[in-house]
């Protein structure tokens, strides 16, 4: 459930869209087809219903958060690769750590998201650059 937390995180700031996480969906379910959860998941048709299940199913007490992170960091990275506005990237993620559960806001490396962007506010694009690259490698080897 780490990878589709993380779609569903995701989708709600349309940093991934639903062609993606359908996509990795099937996928998943191909892998796993007694998965009574991707079965759910393969049948539900509306998306933000999707997206209420997986974050009201996740098991946080036994969430993986290195496999999580990991896989929101890559997403974010091919968000951050096609973004020309940094300003823009910026308000995504920092809505996106608002909508973390409170036990990852706190979390290195997620709660970077939630200052990376302060240097803007002095002009500083290269200081939140740099914060947000560096965020996005912290689970890199």
């Amino acid at each position: 459930m780490e990878e589709l937390l993380a779609f569903a995180l995701l989708l709600e700031e349309e940093i991934v869209d639903e062609d993606d996480y359908l996509k990795r969906l099937d996928e998943l379910f191909l892998e796993n087809p007694n998965s009574d959860d991707l079965l759910f998941l393969e049948w539900e048709t509306n998306i933000k219903r999707a997206v209420i299940y997986i974050r009201t199913h996740v098991d946080f007490n036994n969430l993986d958060c290195d496999l999580f992170g990991s896989i929101l960091m890559e997403k974010i990275r091919a968000c951050y690769e096609k973004q020309p506005d940094i300003k823009s990237f910026a308000g995504k993620m920092y809505r996106l750590w608002k909508n973390l559960p409170g036990k990852l806001q706190v979390k290195e490396p997620f709660f970077i998201l939630c200052y990376a962007d302060d240097p803007l506010s002095w002009g500083d694009e290269e200081q939140t650059r740099n914060i947000y690259e560096y965020m996005m490698n912290y689970y890199k080897d």
